[in-house]
């Protein structure tokens, strides 16, 4: 089970980083199409109709099915400077403690996400760009990467209490 989580979290932060690159192509498109009307205007369109909602709804989505692959990848900032000096059982509390709090607080997130999710389809929103896009869709992207990094939260949680040993603390990232 751990190897099939760590697969999705692999394939959620390849896929983040699709969108990063797709968002670099459609504002390098949206420049390239600034320039080149300059230089000869009225050829192409001067602009991609809503690319810069497109840009934000990718971002949305990168940085939330990102989330969970850092996490396990041990790449969000962590202050280790106190913890480090501490006994091996003050860090696995330490580490416990930060675990079971964050679990709830991403829980409750997670928990409204899919809410706002389940109300944008009941009313119909909408995007208010040219192009009208459901705002589900984007949430529903987002409502998966937080739910996903609940998951990978209580994935380390589970990890945490079978070794009974602190796994997040590392000397070197001091």
């Amino acid at each position: 089970m751990s190897r099939l989580l760590q697969k999705l979290y692999d394939i959620c932060g390849m896929i983040a980083g699709g969108l990063i690159l797709c968002i670099c192509l459609l504002i390098s498109a949206q420049i390239c199409l600034n320039a080149f009307g300059r230089f000869a205007p009225g050829v192409l369109p001067s602009t991609i109709p809503s690319y810069a909602d497109f840009s934000g709804f990718m971002l949305a989505g990168a940085t939330f099915l990102a989330m969970a692959h850092t996490l396990r990848a041990g790449g969000h900032i962590r202050v280790n400077l106190v913890v480090s000096r501490l006994s091996q059982r003050a860090q696995f509390v330490a580490e416990l403690f930060v675990l079971l709090i964050t679990t709830a607080i991403i829980g409750y997130a997670a928990f409204f996400m899919a809410s706002l999710v389940a109300e944008s389809i009941h009313y119909g929103d909408v995007s208010n760009g040219i192009i009208p896009v459901p705002l589900w869709l984007p949430q529903s992207v987002a409502a998966f990467g937080i739910a996903l990094l609940l998951i990978a939260i209580l994935h380390t949680l589970v990890e945490l209490l079978a070794a009974r040993a602190p796994i997040l603390s590392t000397p070197g990232e001091v």
